[in-house]
Protein backbone atom coordinates (compact mmCIF):
# COMPACT_ATOMS: atom_id res chain seq x y z
CA UNK A 1 0.00 0.00 0.00
CA UNK A 2 1.21 3.33 -0.90
CA UNK A 3 1.43 5.28 2.50
CA UNK A 4 3.30 8.50 3.00
CA UNK A 5 4.43 7.82 6.49
CA UNK A 6 7.23 5.51 7.84
CA UNK A 7 5.68 2.53 9.50
CA UNK A 8 7.91 2.60 12.45
CA UNK A 9 6.66 6.31 12.54
CA UNK A 10 3.11 5.58 12.51
CA UNK A 11 0.80 3.05 13.84
CA UNK A 12 -0.50 0.38 10.93
CA UNK A 13 -3.71 0.07 12.56
CA UNK A 14 -4.68 4.59 12.66
CA UNK A 15 -6.16 4.50 9.25
CA UNK A 16 -8.48 1.72 10.40
CA UNK A 17 -9.77 3.37 13.36
CA UNK A 18 -9.87 6.77 11.45
CA UNK A 19 -12.32 4.80 8.46
CA UNK A 20 -14.52 3.78 11.89
CA UNK A 21 -14.59 7.66 13.19
CA UNK A 22 -15.49 8.31 10.02
CA UNK A 23 -18.41 5.74 9.61
CA UNK A 24 -19.79 6.62 13.27
CA UNK A 25 -19.92 10.55 12.77
CA UNK A 26 -21.65 9.71 9.94
CA UNK A 27 -24.29 7.95 11.72
CA UNK A 28 -24.17 10.56 14.89
CA UNK A 29 -24.78 13.19 12.26
CA UNK A 30 -27.96 11.61 10.62
CA UNK A 31 -29.12 10.53 13.96
CA UNK A 32 -29.16 13.44 15.82
CA UNK A 33 -30.67 15.09 12.48
CA UNK A 34 -33.72 12.45 13.32
CA UNK A 35 -33.24 13.80 16.69
CA UNK A 36 -33.68 17.29 15.99
CA UNK A 37 -36.30 17.18 13.55
CA UNK A 38 -38.68 14.59 15.44
CA UNK A 39 -38.66 17.63 17.98
CA UNK A 40 -36.89 15.44 20.55
CA UNK A 41 -34.24 17.34 21.17
CA UNK A 42 -35.39 18.54 24.77
CA UNK A 43 -37.22 15.31 25.47
CA UNK A 44 -33.94 14.80 28.23
CA UNK A 45 -33.70 18.17 30.36
CA UNK A 46 -31.14 17.10 32.29
CA UNK A 47 -27.34 16.55 31.37
CA UNK A 48 -25.63 14.05 30.46
CA UNK A 49 -27.85 11.75 32.50
CA UNK A 50 -31.75 11.31 31.33
CA UNK A 51 -34.12 12.09 34.36
CA UNK A 52 -31.15 11.31 36.45
CA UNK A 53 -30.44 7.90 34.16
CA UNK A 54 -27.23 6.87 32.14
CA UNK A 55 -30.26 5.37 29.68
CA UNK A 56 -33.26 6.77 29.86
CA UNK A 57 -36.27 6.04 31.96
CA UNK A 58 -38.55 3.35 31.20
CA UNK A 59 -42.14 4.79 32.33
CA UNK A 60 -43.64 8.11 33.77
CA UNK A 61 -43.33 6.53 37.12
CA UNK A 62 -39.50 5.90 37.08
CA UNK A 63 -38.98 9.75 35.80
CA UNK A 64 -41.70 11.54 38.39
CA UNK A 65 -39.17 11.70 41.21
CA UNK A 66 -36.62 13.56 39.23
CA UNK A 67 -36.23 17.20 39.01
CA UNK A 68 -36.34 17.04 35.58
CA UNK A 69 -39.86 16.04 35.19
CA UNK A 70 -40.67 19.60 36.67
CA UNK A 71 -38.80 21.60 33.77
CA UNK A 72 -40.71 18.77 30.75
CA UNK A 73 -42.77 15.96 31.22
CA UNK A 74 -40.83 12.30 30.04
CA UNK A 75 -41.95 11.27 27.03
CA UNK A 76 -40.48 7.66 26.15
CA UNK A 77 -40.76 7.79 22.89
CA UNK A 78 -38.68 10.79 22.54
CA UNK A 79 -36.58 10.67 25.27
CA UNK A 80 -34.74 7.29 24.04
CA UNK A 81 -33.85 8.94 21.08
CA UNK A 82 -31.90 11.93 22.67
CA UNK A 83 -29.82 9.58 24.76
CA UNK A 84 -28.52 7.35 21.98
CA UNK A 85 -27.88 10.06 20.67
CA UNK A 86 -25.50 11.20 23.16
CA UNK A 87 -23.93 7.51 23.86
CA UNK A 88 -23.15 7.67 20.26
CA UNK A 89 -21.57 10.54 20.31
CA UNK A 90 -19.76 9.83 23.98
CA UNK A 91 -18.19 6.51 21.78
CA UNK A 92 -17.19 8.60 18.93
CA UNK A 93 -15.20 10.33 21.71
CA UNK A 94 -13.52 7.83 22.92
CA UNK A 95 -12.80 6.52 19.58
CA UNK A 96 -11.13 10.23 18.36
CA UNK A 97 -9.13 9.63 21.56
CA UNK A 98 -7.23 6.67 21.05
CA UNK A 99 -6.68 7.88 17.51
CA UNK A 100 -5.31 10.79 18.94
CA UNK A 101 -2.78 9.12 21.20
CA UNK A 102 -1.84 6.96 18.16
CA UNK A 103 -0.88 9.70 16.31
CA UNK A 104 0.73 11.82 19.15
CA UNK A 105 2.76 8.42 20.65
CA UNK A 106 6.27 9.35 18.42
CA UNK A 107 5.87 13.51 20.06
CA UNK A 108 7.58 14.40 23.36
CA UNK A 109 4.95 14.22 26.33
CA UNK A 110 2.46 13.82 23.36
CA UNK A 111 0.32 10.92 25.31
CA UNK A 112 0.87 12.91 28.90
CA UNK A 113 -0.64 16.04 27.16
CA UNK A 114 -3.95 14.51 25.59
CA UNK A 115 -4.32 12.79 28.30
CA UNK A 116 -3.99 14.89 31.05
CA UNK A 117 -6.45 17.55 28.59
CA UNK A 118 -8.84 14.54 28.69
CA UNK A 119 -8.73 14.15 32.30
CA UNK A 120 -9.54 17.60 32.93
CA UNK A 121 -12.81 17.27 30.93
CA UNK A 122 -13.84 14.02 32.43
CA UNK A 123 -13.46 15.98 35.70
CA UNK A 124 -15.47 18.68 35.05
CA UNK A 125 -18.39 16.52 33.96
CA UNK A 126 -19.19 15.43 37.69
CA UNK A 127 -18.51 18.67 38.98
CA UNK A 128 -21.16 20.52 36.22
CA UNK A 129 -23.67 17.74 37.31
CA UNK A 130 -23.42 18.79 40.85
CA UNK A 131 -24.09 22.39 40.20
CA UNK A 132 -20.18 23.26 40.68
CA UNK A 133 -20.30 25.15 37.13
CA UNK A 134 -18.03 27.81 37.32
CA UNK A 135 -15.09 24.93 38.25
CA UNK A 136 -16.53 22.93 35.43
CA UNK A 137 -16.28 25.28 33.07
CA UNK A 138 -12.73 26.42 34.33
CA UNK A 139 -11.40 22.45 33.58
CA UNK A 140 -12.94 22.13 30.04
CA UNK A 141 -11.01 25.29 29.52
CA UNK A 142 -7.93 23.96 30.33
CA UNK A 143 -8.19 20.72 28.63
CA UNK A 144 -9.18 22.66 25.45
CA UNK A 145 -6.25 25.06 26.08
CA UNK A 146 -4.02 22.15 26.66
CA UNK A 147 -5.34 20.31 22.93
CA UNK A 148 -4.86 23.72 21.51
CA UNK A 149 -1.82 24.84 22.18
CA UNK A 150 -0.16 21.56 21.37
CA UNK A 151 -1.92 21.66 17.99
CA UNK A 152 0.07 24.70 17.02
CA UNK A 153 3.28 23.23 18.40
CA UNK A 154 2.97 20.55 16.66
CA UNK A 155 3.68 19.79 12.82
CA UNK A 156 1.30 17.54 10.89
CA UNK A 157 3.45 14.69 9.62
CA UNK A 158 2.07 12.27 11.42
CA UNK A 159 -0.95 14.02 11.90
CA UNK A 160 -0.64 14.96 15.46
CA UNK A 161 -1.71 18.43 14.98
CA UNK A 162 -4.90 17.46 13.17
CA UNK A 163 -5.56 15.00 15.40
CA UNK A 164 -5.54 17.00 18.28
CA UNK A 165 -7.43 19.71 16.54
CA UNK A 166 -10.22 17.18 16.19
CA UNK A 167 -10.22 16.07 19.63
CA UNK A 168 -11.07 19.46 20.80
CA UNK A 169 -13.52 20.08 18.70
CA UNK A 170 -15.33 16.85 19.25
CA UNK A 171 -14.74 18.36 23.68
CA UNK A 172 -16.33 21.91 22.43
CA UNK A 173 -19.25 19.69 20.26
CA UNK A 174 -20.02 17.97 23.52
CA UNK A 175 -20.50 21.72 25.12
CA UNK A 176 -22.34 22.58 22.49
CA UNK A 177 -24.46 19.33 23.03
CA UNK A 178 -25.01 20.18 26.69
CA UNK A 179 -25.88 23.93 26.01
CA UNK A 180 -28.51 22.73 23.06
CA UNK A 181 -30.68 21.73 26.39
CA UNK A 182 -29.92 23.86 28.84
CA UNK A 183 -30.37 26.65 26.57
CA UNK A 184 -33.78 25.48 25.48
CA UNK A 185 -32.58 25.05 21.33
CA UNK A 186 -30.89 28.36 21.40
CA UNK A 187 -30.36 28.84 17.24
CA UNK A 188 -27.17 30.20 17.43
CA UNK A 189 -26.06 27.30 19.60
CA UNK A 190 -28.15 24.05 17.18
CA UNK A 191 -26.58 25.84 14.04
CA UNK A 192 -23.11 25.48 15.83
CA UNK A 193 -23.72 21.82 17.22
CA UNK A 194 -24.14 20.99 13.27
CA UNK A 195 -21.45 22.87 11.72
CA UNK A 196 -19.17 21.26 14.63
CA UNK A 197 -20.33 18.05 13.59
CA UNK A 198 -19.86 18.44 10.28
CA UNK A 199 -16.40 19.67 10.93
CA UNK A 200 -15.39 16.46 12.73
CA UNK A 201 -16.14 14.41 9.92
CA UNK A 202 -14.53 16.47 7.45
CA UNK A 203 -11.02 16.26 9.76
CA UNK A 204 -11.70 12.82 10.59
CA UNK A 205 -12.02 12.02 6.74
CA UNK A 206 -9.16 13.94 6.14
CA UNK A 207 -7.12 12.33 8.33
CA UNK A 208 -8.17 8.67 6.46
CA UNK A 209 -7.13 9.90 3.72
CA UNK A 210 -4.09 11.10 4.64
CA UNK A 211 -3.15 7.97 6.94
CA UNK A 212 -4.38 5.56 4.18
CA UNK A 213 -2.23 7.30 1.35
CA UNK A 214 -4.25 7.10 -1.70
CA UNK A 215 -3.08 10.01 -3.71
CA UNK A 216 -4.55 10.87 -7.01
CA UNK A 217 -1.84 12.48 -8.89
CA UNK A 218 -2.71 14.97 -11.85
CA UNK A 219 -0.57 17.45 -13.62
CA UNK A 220 -4.10 19.97 -13.13
CA UNK A 221 -3.73 19.66 -9.09
CA UNK A 222 -3.24 22.71 -7.97
CA UNK A 223 -6.15 24.36 -9.90
CA UNK A 224 -8.20 21.68 -8.95
CA UNK A 225 -7.25 22.27 -5.56
CA UNK A 226 -8.21 25.53 -5.27
CA UNK A 227 -11.30 24.58 -6.83
CA UNK A 228 -12.45 22.21 -4.67
CA UNK A 229 -11.80 25.06 -1.62
CA UNK A 230 -13.94 27.22 -2.80
CA UNK A 231 -16.76 24.33 -3.28
CA UNK A 232 -16.10 23.95 0.54
CA UNK A 233 -16.58 27.28 1.68
CA UNK A 234 -19.50 27.97 -0.18
CA UNK A 235 -21.14 24.39 0.85
CA UNK A 236 -20.03 25.46 4.46
CA UNK A 237 -21.82 28.81 4.28
CA UNK A 238 -24.48 26.89 2.81
CA UNK A 239 -24.56 24.19 5.79
CA UNK A 240 -24.79 27.19 7.96
CA UNK A 241 -27.66 28.49 6.45
CA UNK A 242 -29.82 25.23 6.60
CA UNK A 243 -28.69 25.04 10.23
CA UNK A 244 -30.13 28.69 10.56
CA UNK A 245 -33.00 27.41 8.66
CA UNK A 246 -33.90 24.33 10.87
CA UNK A 247 -32.93 26.13 14.72
CA UNK A 248 -35.51 28.68 13.89
CA UNK A 249 -38.05 26.43 12.23
CA UNK A 250 -38.25 28.70 9.14
CA UNK A 251 -38.25 25.33 6.73
CA UNK A 252 -42.05 26.01 5.96
CA UNK A 253 -41.97 29.60 5.69
CA UNK A 254 -42.48 30.39 2.15
CA UNK A 255 -45.76 27.33 2.90
CA UNK A 256 -45.59 25.02 -0.02
CA UNK A 257 -43.94 27.16 -2.36
CA UNK A 258 -41.28 26.95 -4.88
CA UNK A 259 -39.36 28.73 -6.36
CA UNK A 260 -41.83 31.10 -5.27
CA UNK A 261 -42.64 32.11 -1.65
CA UNK A 262 -46.40 32.49 -0.38
CA UNK A 263 -47.11 33.28 -4.06
CA UNK A 264 -44.67 35.87 -4.82
CA UNK A 265 -41.25 35.97 -6.03
CA UNK A 266 -40.00 38.20 -3.42
CA UNK A 267 -42.85 38.43 -0.25
CA UNK A 268 -42.31 40.69 2.82
CA UNK A 269 -38.94 39.68 4.65
CA UNK A 270 -36.96 40.92 7.48
CA UNK A 271 -33.30 40.06 7.28
CA UNK A 272 -32.43 42.16 10.62
CA UNK A 273 -33.79 40.55 12.67
CA UNK A 274 -33.75 37.06 11.25
CA UNK A 275 -30.09 37.29 11.27
CA UNK A 276 -29.78 38.23 14.88
CA UNK A 277 -27.69 35.54 16.11
CA UNK A 278 -27.33 36.20 19.97
CA UNK A 279 -30.88 37.11 21.97
CA UNK A 280 -28.84 36.71 25.41
CA UNK A 281 -30.12 33.68 27.46
CA UNK A 282 -32.88 32.85 28.37
CA UNK A 283 -36.21 32.02 26.81
CA UNK A 284 -37.66 28.72 25.06
CA UNK A 285 -36.59 28.58 21.24
CA UNK A 286 -38.41 25.39 20.53
CA UNK A 287 -41.20 26.03 17.78
CA UNK A 288 -39.30 28.92 16.97
CA UNK A 289 -40.00 32.85 18.23
CA UNK A 290 -39.28 34.77 14.66
CA UNK A 291 -42.18 36.50 12.61
CA UNK A 292 -43.21 35.33 9.41
CA UNK A 293 -41.09 37.95 7.69
CA UNK A 294 -38.15 37.21 9.38
CA UNK A 295 -38.58 33.38 8.90
CA UNK A 296 -38.96 33.92 5.02
CA UNK A 297 -35.74 36.29 4.84
CA UNK A 298 -34.14 33.13 6.28
CA UNK A 299 -35.73 30.82 3.88
CA UNK A 300 -34.97 32.90 1.19
CA UNK A 301 -31.20 33.30 2.04
CA UNK A 302 -30.69 29.37 1.92
CA UNK A 303 -32.66 29.28 -1.20
CA UNK A 304 -30.42 32.04 -3.12
CA UNK A 305 -26.94 30.57 -1.64
CA UNK A 306 -28.38 27.83 -2.88
CA UNK A 307 -27.96 28.96 -7.04
CA UNK A 308 -24.54 29.95 -6.17
CA UNK A 309 -23.68 26.39 -4.67
CA UNK A 310 -25.44 24.82 -7.52
CA UNK A 311 -23.33 26.81 -10.06
CA UNK A 312 -20.07 26.28 -8.72
CA UNK A 313 -20.43 22.51 -8.11
CA UNK A 314 -21.90 21.97 -11.64
CA UNK A 315 -19.01 23.95 -13.08
CA UNK A 316 -16.48 21.44 -10.88
CA UNK A 317 -18.23 18.51 -12.15
CA UNK A 318 -18.11 19.45 -15.81
CA UNK A 319 -14.44 19.78 -15.25
CA UNK A 320 -13.62 17.10 -13.44
CA UNK A 321 -15.64 15.08 -16.40
CA UNK A 322 -13.33 16.68 -18.77
CA UNK A 323 -10.22 15.36 -17.04
CA UNK A 324 -8.70 11.88 -18.03
CA UNK A 325 -9.39 9.44 -15.19
CA UNK A 326 -11.35 11.96 -13.04
CA UNK A 327 -14.55 11.26 -15.37
CA UNK A 328 -16.30 9.17 -12.34
CA UNK A 329 -15.07 11.82 -9.90
CA UNK A 330 -17.52 14.56 -11.88
CA UNK A 331 -20.41 11.93 -12.17
CA UNK A 332 -19.88 11.54 -8.41
CA UNK A 333 -20.06 15.13 -7.66
CA UNK A 334 -23.02 15.85 -10.21
CA UNK A 335 -25.03 13.12 -8.61
CA UNK A 336 -24.23 14.50 -5.17
CA UNK A 337 -25.23 17.96 -5.98
CA UNK A 338 -28.56 17.04 -7.74
CA UNK A 339 -29.79 14.81 -5.01
CA UNK A 340 -29.20 17.03 -2.40
CA UNK A 341 -30.98 19.78 -4.59
CA UNK A 342 -33.97 17.51 -5.22
CA UNK A 343 -34.20 16.58 -1.69
CA UNK A 344 -34.25 20.48 -0.13
CA UNK A 345 -36.84 21.20 -2.81
CA UNK A 346 -38.82 18.20 -2.06
CA UNK A 347 -38.91 19.26 1.68
CA UNK A 348 -40.37 22.17 0.73
CA UNK A 349 -43.32 20.82 -1.55
CA UNK A 350 -44.21 17.67 0.67
CA UNK A 351 -44.32 19.86 3.70
CA UNK A 352 -41.22 18.79 5.20
CA UNK A 353 -41.71 14.64 5.64
CA UNK A 354 -39.18 13.68 8.33
CA UNK A 355 -37.66 10.78 6.36
CA UNK A 356 -37.16 13.34 3.78
CA UNK A 357 -35.94 16.25 6.05
CA UNK A 358 -33.21 13.55 8.06
CA UNK A 359 -32.09 12.60 4.13
CA UNK A 360 -31.67 16.01 2.75
CA UNK A 361 -29.00 16.06 6.23
CA UNK A 362 -27.58 13.23 4.95
CA UNK A 363 -26.86 14.92 1.37
CA UNK A 364 -25.00 17.29 3.07
CA UNK A 365 -22.75 14.42 4.76
CA UNK A 366 -22.59 12.96 1.29
CA UNK A 367 -21.25 16.42 -0.55
CA UNK A 368 -18.48 16.97 2.22
CA UNK A 369 -17.30 13.39 1.82
CA UNK A 370 -16.35 13.50 -2.04
CA UNK A 371 -15.22 17.36 -1.83
CA UNK A 372 -13.01 16.47 1.63
CA UNK A 373 -11.74 13.50 -0.51
CA UNK A 374 -10.71 15.35 -3.54
CA UNK A 375 -8.88 18.03 -1.13
CA UNK A 376 -7.00 15.19 0.72
CA UNK A 377 -6.06 13.07 -2.78
CA UNK A 378 -5.57 15.88 -5.21
CA UNK A 379 -1.65 15.93 -5.68
CA UNK A 380 0.89 16.65 -8.51
CA UNK A 381 2.77 14.41 -10.17
CA UNK A 382 6.28 13.57 -8.12
CA UNK A 383 9.42 14.98 -10.34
Amino acid sequence: MNTPFKAAAFSKHLHRIAWLAVALTACVIVFGAFVRLSDAGLSCPDWPTCYGRATWPGAHVEAADHAASAIRPFESHKAWREQVHRHLAAILGLLVLALTLLAVRKRRLGMTQVLAASGLVAAAIPLYMHGEHVTAALLAISGEAILLFAALRWSNKDLSRVAAFTLAVIIFQALLGMWTVTWLLKPIVVMGHLLGGLLTFSLLLWMAWRATGAPIRLADAPQLHRWVVVALVLVGVQIALGGWVSANYAALACGNDFPTCVGQWWPGTNFREGFVLWRGIGGDYEGGILDGESRIAIQLAHRIMAVAVFAWLLACALRLMRLPGMRGWGVFVLVALLLQVGLGIANVKLGLPLSVAVLHNAGAVLLLFVLVSLLARLKAPEH
